[in-house]
């Protein structure tokens, strides 16, 4: 297994923060980064050596790209899947194509959990109208009904409540195909980080306790409180077996309810993560840097924490604005992704702070 050298250059479809974060670090390590994004206002792109912006199912300009890249990677896990197999011989894609197989289909994604000995929420498939109505005769209410595929950040779902008129929540989602979900009453959400190397070495960050707020995440901490800790294991467990069966190289996130039950799997992100943010001062080697190790062959980062405790503040919408502010208090680490329009709901940038 022979590491990529510096100078070489990694392709990076998708163009949003996470693809500028993710270059910004293999600058540290001396490549260079070609994004691939539809959209011509990519943050990622101002930070990198080429962007080409073109169509998620553009074969010609695809293949263009990918002939340039010696390795290539993901921000956003809805890329279109079909298009990526026609370009795999032309360089290593990282994390496997597998991965985005199951991550995109929330059906797949929980009997993927399970088959691996995860618990999930209770759930049943919704194809049609008439599968609502027996979905939720078997599961109950409250529910929460998430579109198949797409839909992240609270998009794509609808909340039912005992006596809700189905219909209404049928037409919420477009009348895509579903999934049902019983609730789970849990005390806390956490997510398990690891980082899977091409040797299948795996190395976990500390896990952070995530608050969420109208389905987005506002506040990761680490260390997680003890009630997590005491889950911690059976977490990981189930995260290390489920990288190791794709064949998983780079950085993977899975999320959890802790309940009085345990850890119950809620969903995977085959990526780079929100939740591990943090992880830019606050562990020794962040999440971006070692994604870039495990894709490029290098040996991977020491992810212990840098403090006794971090706190990650995602800034939504106009909370970007208070900039100034946030940079008066010196032990702040302000990040705003270059964003230009501000709109409710948009995860304009992150505030870490490091408590030693």
């Amino acid at each position: 297994m022979t590491p990529l050298s510096p100078g070489s250059t990694i392709g990076i479809l998708g163009g949003g923060q996470l693809g500028r974060m993710l270059a910004v670090a293999a600058a540290q390590l001396g490549y260079r980064c070609h994004i691939y994004a539809p959209n011509a206002d990519s943050v990622a792109a101002e930070v990198s050596a080429a962007f080409t912006c073109a169509k998620d199912d553009d074969i010609d300009a695809l293949s263009r790209f990918a002939d340039s890249c010696d390795v290539i990677t993901f921000e956003f896990e809805n890329v279109p899947v079909d298009p990526l197999h026609r370009i795999a011989a032309c360089a290593p894609l990282h994390p496997p194509i597998a991965a985005l197989d199951i991550a995109q289909n929330r059906v797949a994604e929980k009997n993927f959990a399970r088959d691996h000995g995860g618990t999930t929420a209770p759930f049943a498939e919704v194809t049609d109208r008439a599968a609502l109505d027996k979905a939720i005769a078997e599961i109950g209410a409250p529910a929460i009904l998430k579109t198949i595929r797409m839909g992240y950040d609270g998009k794509g779902q609808s909340r039912i409540q005992p006596g809700d008129d189905l219909d209404t929540h049928w037409q919420a989602v477009a009348q895509k195909p579903c999934v049902a979900e019983g609730f789970v009453t849990f005390d806390h959400e956490f997510s398990v980080i690891l980082v899977r190397g091409r040797d299948g070495e795996i190395r976990f960050w500390d896990t952070p306790h995530n608050v969420h707020e109208d389905g987005i995440l506002a506040v990761s901490t680490a260390p997680a409180p003890r009630a997590i800790l005491a889950q911690q294991d059976a977490a990981r467990s189930l995260a290390a077996r489920m990288a190791e069966a794709m064949g998983y190289v780079g950085v993977l996130t899975c999320e959890f309810f802790a309940t009085a039950e345990g850890p119950v799997f809620n969903e995977m992100a085959p990526r780079v993560h929100n939740s591990g943010h943090w992880t830019i001062e606050g562990a020794v080697t962040s999440q971006f840097e070692n994604h870039i190790r495990a894709i490029c062959g290098l040996p991977l980062g020491d992810t212990g924490l840098a403090a006794k405790r971090v706190e990650m503040h995602n800034l939504i919408g106009a909370q970007a604005d208070a900039w100034q502010a946030l940079l008066a208090d010196g032990a702040n680490h302000l990040h705003l992704y270059g964003k230009g329009e501000t709109r409710p709901g948009r995860k304009m940038g992150h505030v870490t702070k490091l408590h030693f």
